[in-house]
């Protein structure tokens, strides 16, 4: 209570006596104790005239006791209390006092000269001194100032008293009953009121007080009322709401959220809601902050929440603005159900769903993924490119769902060899791509490439023998970018394919000069066959004996408009690799029928027969059909046409080609066996298909005279060994790439029957090769369009 409006009442009045009445009480004293003083110091002075008069003739006589009589009368007087006489010469020193011992206070002391007058004059005699007490603020005192002083004290006390009692029953009663409500209120919970009733500021107050407590009531009870609306919206709503503060820790949560999550609600105020979040999505929901902008509710992030009982469960975050001192409301919403959806539908878009490894669109993703890590961790990113040799075979000869095993074998093998961190994927088909992270990624994708070729050594499927040609990249050495990455891998591949397939082979910037040409060679292809620039020209084949023609083989020639005739070797790979061949083949076929339309003008030539190469992918089911429609279109008899196949076409043993290969043969065509001799040569196609003819390749034909005698002894055997079989079975024998007479001469020797190349005639656009049969007479020989 120290600092109570009393306490502070009685303080300021307290203050203001001290102010203002006691200096004028102090004054007042002074003055009369100035007063009395005075009076005393001249009733002194009086004495002292008289008594210094009275010494002066026995003081000149130095009759001391006349001295001491006087000296104590003049102590007699009430207000002296000593008195000292002293002659100037020091004989006489009288000294009377009326002092008691125990008296301790001031004296004051008033000198007179003693002087007597004789006939000389007036001479000092010596000095009288009085003394007197000093006098203090009371002592100057009348009974009459005194009495006026009690008065005086008296009414500041009475209404000193009145201004307390008035205070206490005014003022501090009814603040004290506000006081008394107040803390009611506060400590109780419930609004009291003010029991004071005055026309007063005090009784204005109370009333406003009173009003106040009644509205607050009101309100108290709307805002409960309101309260428990809301917490019961709150708690019932089947949402997962909770409140976050502005250091992102629980205020409040619903009851659907403890009942989703398993948390008791005591043990969740308080905790950072960050730290119920797994941390594999925590930065993610940390960040939330730095993307979040003021103004109405937004998505935030969807993470992993930690459930009570240890469940994982994905949660959508909803959350909104800041509602009051930081705090937000946010809704969780399970999304679990929907994530492992949606990470299923991610898995298959980006999985093989035969192999189970990434396909061309996850391998992609996984290739700029290790490409970053590649750069974080400053090492090289090794991409092998792999494509299966013959793979075909296994489809087309044992069916679909045997490649399919395969396919799954391959990649079982493929498992084995991968280490942690490589990544698999299969492109599409018999495609596949790995990726490999190392300090040096070219020495691991070789070792690689290595385990990949001994996987090969174990037969597959159906005894199914399979390889495969592997190119090999290196980032960031060959390319700086994921796509140029898997591009120089696939240029690297189809590198070793065309070097023979069945190993690896890296990158080199000489790759990008063919592919360059590659593409030059494209453009020339597409461009040729939209502006006609392909010829079907036509090299005689000759009977070896007499040099007769018995027919025509027809070759591609690409005529540029600028640079002239292309090489029709690059022509030809390229076209059959982007598969453009088909379109080639059936122009120069038409060109070539026509052509030999042409010929058949000729006296003699009549009989002379047409050999056209097919590419095994021109092996499709409309093209006996084709070839019927345009014998007839040029009344050409079907047993004129040759229809000359490779070995590779007949070793791949397909149904669907050997069908074809029938068709052909039923409408009257004739086969023959284009480069024998070369890769897996076998004479059982010779049995095993309705082969007409044996073309024997032009290697064998220059080494008949090769200046080694083993080389040489060892090709007329193969020759000669070749021609007797083929003649047993029913089979015309051609030589190809004749260029010397001595060439020729063995060759009659050997018993061939017919032969082609530089010796007798060059390939000839058919206008020049008509012009020149024109102007000469020529027997053609007809053997040919009897044998077999």
């Amino acid at each position: 209570m120290s600092n109570s409006v009393e306490n502070r009442f009685f303080a300021i009045v307290c203050g203001a006596l001290l102010v203002f009445v006691a200096p004028l009480f102090v004054l007042f004293l002074f003055l009369s104790s100035e007063r009395a003083e005075k009076e005393i110091r001249d009733h002194i002075s009086v004495l002292l005239v008289a008594n210094a008069q009275a010494l002066a003739k026995p003081l000149w006589d130095l009759d001391e006791d006349s001295v001491t009589q006087i000296s104590a009368t003049t102590v007699a007087e009430g207000a002296i209390v000593r008195v000292n006489v002293r002659d100037t010469s020091g004989q006489l020193d009288v000294t009377q006092s009326t002092i008691p011992k125990s008296y301790t206070g001031e004296l004051e002391a008033i000198s007179r000269p003693i002087v007597y007058n004789t006939v000389d004059g007036k001479k000092s005699l010596g000095t009288i001194t009085v003394y007197y007490p000093a006098l203090g603020l009371f002592d100057g005192l009348k009974h009459e100032e005194v009495v006026f002083i009690s008065i005086f004290i008296f009414a500041v006390l009475t209404v000193f008293g009145t201004a307390l009692i008035g205070n206490r029953i005014f003022v501090i009663q009814p603040l004290m009953r506000l006081t008394h409500a107040i803390e009611a209120t506060r400590q109780l919970g419930s609004r009291h009121h003010v029991d004071w009733q005055s026309n007063d500021e005090m009784g204005r107050l109370a009333r406003s007080f009173n009003e106040m407590q009644s509205k607050l009531e009101r309100e108290e009870t709307e805002l409960r009322l309101a309260h428990r609306r809301a917490t019961d919206t709150y708690n019932l709503t089947p949402a997962m709401l909770f409140s976050l503060d502005a250091d992102d820790c629980i205020v409040a949560v619903s009851d659907y959220w403890l009942a989703a999550t398993g948390y008791e609600r005591d043990h969740m105020i308080g905790r950072k809601f960050a730290s119920l979040v797994l941390p594999d999505s925590r930065e993610d929901y940390v960040q939330r902050k730095e993307n979040r902008h003021d103004g109405g509710a937004r998505l935030n992030v969807t993470v992993k929440f930690l459930c009570r009982d240890g469940r994982v469960i994905d949660v959508l975050v909803l959350e909104s603005t800041a509602i009051q001192n930081g705090r937000t409301l946010s809704v969780m919403t399970d999304v679990t159900d929907l994530k492992q959806s949606e990470d299923r539908n991610l898995r298959q878009a980006i999985t093989d769903h035969l192999t189970g490894l990434l396909n061309r669109q996850g391998f992609e993703t996984a290739l700029d993924a290790k490409i970053n890590e590649a750069d974080l961790r400053e090492r090289e990113l090794a991409c092998l490119f792999i494509d299966l040799d013959r793979f075909k075979w296994i489809n087309d000869n044992l069916g679909h769902a045997a490649g399919d095993a395969a396919l799954r074998e391959l990649v079982s093998r493929m498992h084995d060899r991968l280490g942690p961190g490589d990544i698999a994927a299969r492109l599409g088909g018999d495609e596949f791509a790995i990726l490999l992270l190392s300090e040096d990624a070219e020495k691991r994708a070789f070792e690689m490439a290595a385990g990949i070729a001994d996987m090969f050594e174990v037969p597959f499927v159906g005894d199914a023998r399979l390889s495969a040609s592997i190119g090999i990249a290196i980032y960031p050495k060959h390319a700086s970018n994921a796509s140029e990455l898997l591009l120089k891998s696939d240029m690297a591949m189809y590198a070793k394919k065309r070097d023979g397939k069945n190993g690896a082979q890296v990158f080199n910037n000489g790759m990008l000069d063919d592919a360059r040409r590659r593409a030059e060679i494209e453009g020339y292809i597409e461009n040729g066959l939209n502006e006609d620039w392909f010829e079907a020209h036509l090299q005689p084949i000759v009977n070896i004996e007499d040099r007769s023609i018995a027919g025509f083989e027809a070759l591609m020639r690409l005529h540029h408009p600028q640079k002239g005739i292309l090489p029709p070797k690059s022509i030809i790979d390229v076209a059959e690799e982007t598969g453009s061949i088909i379109r080639i083949g059936n122009r120069i076929m038409e060109k070539a029928i026509c052509g030999l339309a042409r010929m058949q003008q000729i006296e003699g030539m009549q009989d002379a027969y047409l050999a056209i190469n097919f590419s095994p992918i021109q092996f499709e089911p409309a093209l006996p059909a084709r070839i019927v429609s345009l014998l007839d279109r040029y009344n050409i008899r079907p047993e004129r046409i040759v229809v000359e196949i490779t070995e590779a076409v007949l070793m791949d043993d397909n149904p669907e080609i050997r069908t074809i290969i029938n068709e052909i043969c039923r409408f009257g065509c004739r086969i023959a066996l284009d480069d024998f001799g070369t890769g897996y040569s076998s004479l059982s196609y010779i049995n095993r298909f309705p082969v007409d003819i044996i073309k024997i390749d032009q290697s064998f034909t220059r080494a008949i005279n090769d200046g080694s005698p083993d080389v040489r002894r060892k090709s007329r055997m193969l020759i000669e060994s070749i021609t007797t079989l083929s003649h047993k079975m029913n089979c015309t024998v051609i030589a190809e790439g004749i260029e010397t007479e001595e060439e020729c001469a063995t060759l009659v020797s050997m018993g061939l029957d017919y032969g082609q190349g530089f010796l007798f005639h060059r390939p000839q656009h058919p206008d020049v090769l008509l012009e020149m049969l024109a102007g000469t007479q020529y027997h053609i020989h007809g053997s040919v369009a009897q044998a077999s």
